[in-house]
């Protein structure tokens, strides 16, 4: 068994599409017509067959208060992997990206905690 697909609530899955694409650099895999919302994926640019992050629709009230409780609380929705924390705190400043934690060392690893602009707390780190 493996993950295949993994998803975060968004609100506007054209203003996620933008974000997740432009800013942070993944590509679209999908874009499908799904009734009143649409099936979008984007993958790594370093491993287009990989897991696919899926931009699901908040429409629901259950997943909107889920996702507005995660983000008032500061608690990520997720962890990408990078290389460079360094590097990759500085390319996304750049590109006027909000961050509520820079990048910190914790034993081992790195940490930093980013605004999506989509209602998402998102983590990236430097194992």
């Amino acid at each position: 068994m493996e993950i295949i697909v993994t998803s975060i609530f968004v609100g506007d899955q054209d203003k996620a599409l933008k974000f997740y694409s432009e800013t942070l650099g993944f590509v679209k895999k999908h874009d499908v017509p799904s009734g009143e919302f649409r099936w979008i994926t984007l993958v790594s640019p370093e491993n287009s067959t990989g897991t696919e992050l899926l931009l699901e629709p908040n429409n629901h009230p259950a997943a909107k208060e889920y996702q507005e409780r995660l983000f008032a609380e500061g608690i990520p929705v997720t962890m990408f992997g990078v290389s460079d924390i360094d590097a990759e705190y500085n390319r996304l400043v750049e590109k006027g990206v909000k961050f509520t934690m820079k990048p910190t060392k914790m034993g081992n690893i790195s940490i930093a905690v980013f605004d999506d602009t989509c209602g998402n707390l998102i983590q990236i780190i430097q194992q």
